[in-house]
């Protein structure tokens, strides 16, 4: 299974990326909004890891929503804003809400598991 990853710090995108390899799973790796929609243009993914921190995440959840209905994605953040649940009401195709410093493996397990 190929899922994506959207994030701007290498080596976290391949700590992730190590992880799920690890279950699985081959991570695409992008840095930025432009290389995600460039991706999603041609290829679909059960899951989509997006770092809310990175500019252009709603707008990939977003396309990917349009483009690929039945593509989940799992966002990621530092933050506190959203921590009201309020992005599963702006990203439909939201099915978690996690923190930045969840266990990579944890995260491996969850995207396995909304993979199906």
């Amino acid at each position: 299974m190929r899922i994506m990853i959207m994030q701007s710090n290498p080596d976290l995108g391949k700590l992730w990326a190590d992880h799920m390899h690890r279950v699985g799973i081959v991570a695409v790796q992008v840095a930025d909004q432009d290389q995600a929609l460039s991706v999603l243009a041609h290829e679909e993914f059960p899951v989509i890891v997006l770092d809310l921190g990175e500019n252009g995440a709603i707008a990939v959840s977003d396309y990917c929503s349009y483009r690929w209905p039945d593509s989940r994605v799992v966002f990621v953040t530092s933050a506190t804003f959203f921590c009201d649940g309020s992005i599963f009401s702006h990203c439909a195709n939201a099915c978690a809400f996690i923190p930045k410093a969840t266990r990579p493996a944890d995260l491996a397990q969850m995207v396995t598991y909304y993979a199906g």
